[in-house]
């Protein structure tokens, strides 16, 4: 993500005025977010992974966008980004819907703790965090790396493993990019609310694979 936007001691009152833009931003690319997933129901073969690329795309998009101050495409660019993410994962979702819907619920409940558990934490340290956006990046890269592994060895135990260490990434992740609307000028709300929902929504679908082999 980018670190555009970033400023010194904002004023509380500017600060809270970027949360509820940035909360807002999110709760509506989980809506779009919920309607791929629906648009998706009956994607086949390889259309899930072509709708991830393009949603990729308008992910690089939105942040080119708004480092141009132009708004208004980088907010079509994140509705976009949160309609094709959710028709990329559309198959894996309605599968678990119709086969485990308590993981389902199970995952969403707890996602919601999760994340509203660490985002609080995350924007009450006054400390500055972006210095660990290097390492995560470095551990996410490792974490797609033993995704890829676990594509073609079958280690059941292992998965639960990734899992778990996939919910530490993205809760550190989490923790940073709440922490990083204490600094951001209000220019950043649209790359902080991709980031965000980024963090929400592969927190669901690692809690969903915990509570799916749990049950």
């Amino acid at each position: 993500m980018s670190s555009v936007g970033y400023a010194a001691r904002l004023p509380a009152s500017r600060t809270q005025t970027l949360f509820g833009r940035v909360m807002a931003l999110v709760a509506l690319t989980v809506g779009f977010a919920t309607l791929g997933v629906y648009l998706g129901r009956n994607l086949g073969g390889g259309a899930w992974f072509v709708a991830w690329l393009v949603a990729l795309g308008c992910l690089v998009g939105l942040n080119i966008a708004n480092a141009r101050r132009n708004y208004s495409l980088a907010l079509a660019l994140l509705l976009a980004f949160g309609l094709l993410m959710g028709a990329s994962v559309a198959t894996t979702i309605n599968y678990y819907s119709a086969t485990d819907p308590a993981a389902v619920r199970q995952a969403f409940g707890a996602t919601a703790l999760f994340v509203g558990g660490l985002g609080c934490g995350g924007y009450a340290i006054r400390r500055d965090l972006s210095f660990l956006y290097r390492t995560l990046f470095w551990l996410l890269l490792g974490l797609i790396a033993a995704g890829i592994v676990l594509i073609f060895v079958r280690v059941p135990s292992a998965y639960t493993v990734y899992a778990l260490v996939g919910l530490a990434v993205f809760g550190l992740y989490t923790v940073v990019d709440f922490n990083r609307l204490r600094r951001a000028g209000t220019d950043a709300a649209i790359p902080l609310a991709a980031g965000i929902f980024l963090d929400v929504l592969n927190i669901f679908l690692l809690f969903l694979r915990l509570f799916a082999r749990s049950s």
